[in-house]
């Protein structure tokens, strides 16, 4: 019997990292979390292995540590990366940009070098909408035009992006997928892995359910006269677990690419602010009080995917929707009030 194929995954603790890891796991692949915990807790991955009945190995360290990542490639036959470690914040990169510099893209490319040193060569990268800037209009295409990014978080995932670009015309074994994700929600069918975020939630569904478990009195909504039919933005809300299938078609997409390949990963079907509000109060029967306070800059009224490219060329599509979004977001809630520190 062949070994299994082993998967590194960078950031797997975290939010989506988790549920990914989940998916590799079920799919027969042996699984290498590198984090720092910096922002997740090893209780994510604790929890995966419960759910899977399967072990991960897992190392805690940073990706701006190089003798790890030497240390890491030298002792373990890595088939391929899956690089989603990153501070995550878009407000919190305008006030820390040196920070996210630092973390976010010299973090990459420690891990690009490593690999080359290493000879591996196949990498997945967490990538975002934010790339396509704040001029276009929805819904956005992987042909588009990447724009002008309105804060560091969003600019160093473009530069990222043109990082592996660039490699990859001086390394012709070099094989990478970029996903640009929208919006994703939602949490692990069994309740037991879900979004955690360690202060005031900067995301609607994790600031809806802290509102509808009482720790958040009411939820804020940033503009309401947007030229929307209620007022409200409207996003592509993307289940987690969908998300997760995503990068598991990317992996077996990569065996037969060669160079760089970006993807958009979303329904591509907008939803606004008031609507999953709506959905939530609606599927699980409970009250979510609101105020409508001014916009945010740079909010978009409007921001959605073209997801062709995905469904025809990675076999992908979106099957879970805003029912299931929001059922599976306050079952994760409920069961864990205090995230895993309950």
């Amino acid at each position: 019997m062949p070994n299994k194929k082993k998967i590194l995954v960078t950031g797997g603790a975290g939010y989506i990292g988790s549920h990914t890891v989940l998916l590799l796991l079920e799919n027969n692949f042996d699984v290498i979390v590198l984090d720092n915990l910096s922002n997740s807790s090893k209780e994510s991955l604790i929890r995966v292995e419960k759910i899977t009945k399967k072990s991960i190995d897992f190392i805690q360290g940073d990706l701006r540590n190089i003798n790890i990542l030497k240390k890491l490639f030298n002792e373990n036959e890595v088939h391929a990366v899956i690089h989603f470690a990153g501070l995550k914040a878009v407000s919190e990169s305008i006030i820390r940009p040196l920070e996210y510099y630092d973390n976010n893209f010299v973090g990459s490319l420690n891990l690009l070098k490593t690999m080359s040193e290493s000879n591996v060569h196949r990498i997945i990268f967490s990538s975002s909408a934010t790339v396509y800037g704040t001029k276009l209009k929805a819904p956005y295409k992987e042909t588009d035009p990447l724009g002008e990014c309105s804060n560091p978080y969003g600019t160093i995932k473009k530069n990222t992006e043109q990082l592996f670009s660039d490699y990859s015309k001086s390394n012709k074994n070099f094989k990478c997928v970029c996903l640009r994700y929208f919006n994703p929600i939602g949490a692990h069918s069994s309740g037991l892995i879900g979004e955690n975020p360690s202060d005031t939630p900067n995301n609607l569904m994790p600031f809806i359910t802290k509102v509808a478990i009482k720790k958040i009195d009411k939820l804020s909504i940033f503009g309401g006269n947007y030229n929307t039919l209620d007022g409200t933005c409207r996003r592509d809300y993307l289940h987690v677990m969908d998300l997760a299938d995503g990068h598991i078609k990317a992996l077996t997409f990569l065996e037969s690419v060669s160079g760089v390949e970006f993807f958009n990963l979303g329904t591509g079907n907008p939803i606004s602010v008031l609507e999953v509000v709506n959905a939530f109060e609606l599927i699980n029967k409970i009250k979510i009080p609101y105020q409508i306070g001014l916009k945010r800059d740079g909010d978009l009224a409007e921001f959605w995917a073209d997801t062709t490219k995905a469904n025809k060329k990675l076999n992908w599509k979106a099957k879970k929707n805003i029912n299931d979004m929001v059922a599976d977001s306050w079952k994760w809630q409920k069961n864990n009030p205090d995230g895993y520190s309950s």
